[in-house]
């Protein structure tokens, strides 16, 4: 019939993993927050995603995480073993201290966090809050090299990883703040944050996985899956070149900046929403 509108789709189609599985790799790597762009983008676009089963939510991110990582694991294979060469005992031990507690935090408190606060408001206000924890804590002075890691170090990432549970807040962002805040450079501060988030990152992965091939994955979700892992892996191992952007000792500002107008652009479309509606 001339004049009706064709309906948009409704649910989490091929199309739109590969859209967000591109978006994942750049927003992983970058101090950006990639779960905030992940949600925001469908809400932008309004897409139709209402009545969504929330385990196949679920079982998308860890699909998106599972390409990130394995492209991470190829990307940045030499420095990994570079990192793993001067893995000493003080180092080592800072690391798996830093997985300890976000470990925990995400075991009891992750499905309340996504329920209760992933919705915008939630989002922009932990994108301005992450921007403002990096520029205070890129004031602090860069005096401590990789020689100088300990344990209360490892707490203190675990605790920022922890931290990073919270949308928007972004666990490359809060790594890097709580290293520059206890006084390492900022590359120092970039590798420390990459050494803690892949364990993880590549933890969560694997029990998530473990737990999927447990259940029955309808064929339409086992495409978008698919889809969204290829892309999420193809864009982190395209966007690699980002990590060498942020080892080049360079001030937190423009990301700062770009997380806030993205706050700012939610508070406006919430705003309009609310004109529209009454």
């Amino acid at each position: 019939m001339l004049g009706l509108r064709r309906r948009a789709p409704a649910g989490l189609t091929p199309r739109r993993a590969l859209i967000l599985g591109a978006v994942q790799g750049p927003a992983e790597l970058l101090p950006v927050s990639s779960s905030a762009h992940l949600s925001l983008l469908p809400w932008f676009a309004g897409w139709r995603l209402d009545g969504r089963d929330p385990r196949s939510q679920k079982d998308f991110e860890v699909a998106l995480h599972a390409g990130t990582a394995a492209a991470l694991l190829l990307g940045q294979r030499r420095a990994i073993v570079d990192e793993l060469r001067r893995l000493d005992g003080t180092r080592a031990a800072a690391v798996v201290l830093s997985t300890v507690l976000p470990a925990a935090v995400g075991f009891a408190l992750e499905r309340p966090i996504e329920r209760r606060l992933g919705g915008p408001r939630t989002i922009a206000a932990g994108l301005v809050a992450g921007s403002a924890a990096m520029l205070l804590a890129d004031r602090s002075p860069r005096e401590r090299g990789p020689s100088d890691v300990n344990a209360s170090d490892g707490l203190a990432l675990g605790a920022a990883q922890a931290v990073a549970l919270f949308p928007g807040i972004s666990r490359t962002g809060a790594t890097i703040a709580v290293a520059r805040w206890r006084r390492f450079t900022r590359s120092e501060a970039n590798l420390l944050s990459r050494t803690v988030a892949m364990p993880v990152i590549l933890g969560a992965t694997v029990l998530r996985v473990a737990r999927m091939r447990r259940r029955t994955i309808k064929p339409p979700v086992r495409r978008a899956l698919a889809a969204g892992a290829a892309a999420s892996f193809a864009s982190t191992l395209a966007s690699q070149g980002l990590v060498s952007v942020l080892d080049r000792d360079r001030s937190p500002w423009p990301y700062a900046a770009y997380r806030i107008a993205l706050a700012c652009a939610v508070a406006l479309k919430l705003r309009q929403a609310g004109i529209d509606s009454a």
